[in-house]
């Protein structure tokens, strides 16, 4: 699932609403103890340590969809961080969404269902984290997360199933994100 960005924060009763972490956006296979992270460009991210943590999820197989992310001793995403080989031996995988349990394919599934059953996976395993929500209150919370300087705000429809049609995932960001600043040209040095 893309995101889209639209430019303004909204409330909706049929929306929630999850912080925008700054990382690697990437998708987690766990298939019999092995895991493997592939990014949205499907080319495979080494994070070992991360992907250990990813084999103590209690489940035969399964794909969740998160972002990967180096913490602060505050809980604040520093991009920058991912970048070193320390930050990738303390990145964290922060799971919003489960696409597949056990042989059970959940992508036709609410994403409210899909997130509960999300939360009771992880729950308890080191270094994976939920990303929690709130419903309807846009607006608040994006104003929230500018005042606590972070990036941005997610917006997912409750119901929607999980397929890429554009519609379904939007992100607004944080236009004075100071993490922002200078961010193009160090990643084109990194290149």
């Amino acid at each position: 699932m893309r995101l889209r960005q639209v430019a303004k924060p909204f409330d909706d009763p049929d929306c929630i609403f999850e912080l925008k972490h700054d990382g690697w956006r990437a998708v987690a296979y766990i298939d019999s103890g092995v895991s493997k992270l592939l990014s949205r460009n499907l080319k495979g991210l080494r994070f070992d340590s991360l992907q250990t943590a990813l084999c103590k999820l209690p489940a035969r197989d399964a794909i969740l969809d998160g972002e990967i992310v180096s913490l602060d001793q505050h809980g604040v995403s520093q991009f920058n961080s991912l970048l070193s080989v320390e930050g990738r031996s303390v990145a964290t995988f922060y799971a919003f969404d489960l696409l597949w349990l056990d042989g059970e394919d959940l992508r036709n599934q609410p994403l409210v269902e899909r997130k509960l059953r999300l939360e009771r996976l992880i729950r308890g395993v080191h270094r994976v984290i939920f990303a929690q929500h709130i419903e309807e209150f846009g607006i608040k919370f994006f104003e929230e997360i500018c005042r606590s300087d972070l990036e941005g705000i997610a917006a997912k429809r409750k119901m929607s199933t999980y397929k890429d049609d554009g519609k379904g995932w939007l992100k607004i960001k944080n236009p004075a994100y100071s993490q922002a600043e200078g961010r193009h040209e160090l990643l084109t040095r990194k290149k």
